[in-house]
């Protein structure tokens, strides 16, 4: 059977919609506009803050909702933050938490010493005392723990975290304890298996 398309209802971006950080302006400033401008003719656009969006989300706050830092959760069951800072507390409360920043990488290695680069995503369940700040949420959250979904970076210029990279290390500082285990899958939805035991 034939897979039935669903009509989007909002496009989120998990942070970076910019390369620059600050203002934007010249010609990534008039690229913005013109990305902005393409999808919210669609369907309405969220931007999570990420580090390089202070300036892109108050250039264009009156084109697209704006979601702080912190992140947010989108109806009752996804939350959103971009990883660069501390998420809300709150985002616990959700069934999946949703995050960018980190943009994961593998390098897959053959027998005879090939090698190649492959975009990831990682996902499994939060640890909620490593995901908070100050190690002590509020309560515990109802039910399952939320699951968190590392996205990868949108492009292969977006450069990454190494996720099986001896001396490499997470940027988000909830990052591995957040995520004390959990699966990595290629953009193909190939599962690679335990991600630190890659």
């Amino acid at each position: 059977p034939r897979r039935r398309r669903r009509d989007a209802d909002r496009l989120v971006v998990l942070g970076d919609l910019a390369h620059r950080i600050g203002a934007p302006d010249g010609d990534e400033c008039a690229e913005l506009e013109t990305l902005i401008s393409a999808v919210t003719d669609r369907v309405p656009m969220a931007l999570v803050e990420g580090n390089h969006d202070a300036g892109v989300a108050a250039a264009f706050a009156d084109d697209l909702d704006v979601i702080g830092a912190g992140g947010g959760v989108l109806g009752d069951s996804v939350a959103v933050c971009h990883g660069h800072t501390w998420p809300d507390p709150a985002l616990l409360d959700a069934d999946v938490v949703c995050m960018g920043h980190e943009h994961p990488q593998v390098r897959l290695e053959d027998s005879v010493g090939g090698s190649r680069v492959e975009r990831a995503w990682l996902r499994g369940r939060i640890e909620p005392g490593a995901f908070v700040e100050d190690g002590s949420p509020d309560g515990t959250p109802d039910g399952d723990l939320p699951e968190l979904v590392v996205f990868p970076g949108f492009n292969e210029r977006s450069g990454g975290t190494w996720v099986n990279v001896d001396g490499q290390s997470f940027l988000a500082p909830f990052l591995p304890d957040a995520l004390p285990a959990g699966d990595a899958y290629l953009l193909d939805g190939t599962r690679l298996g335990e991600y630190r035991r890659l």
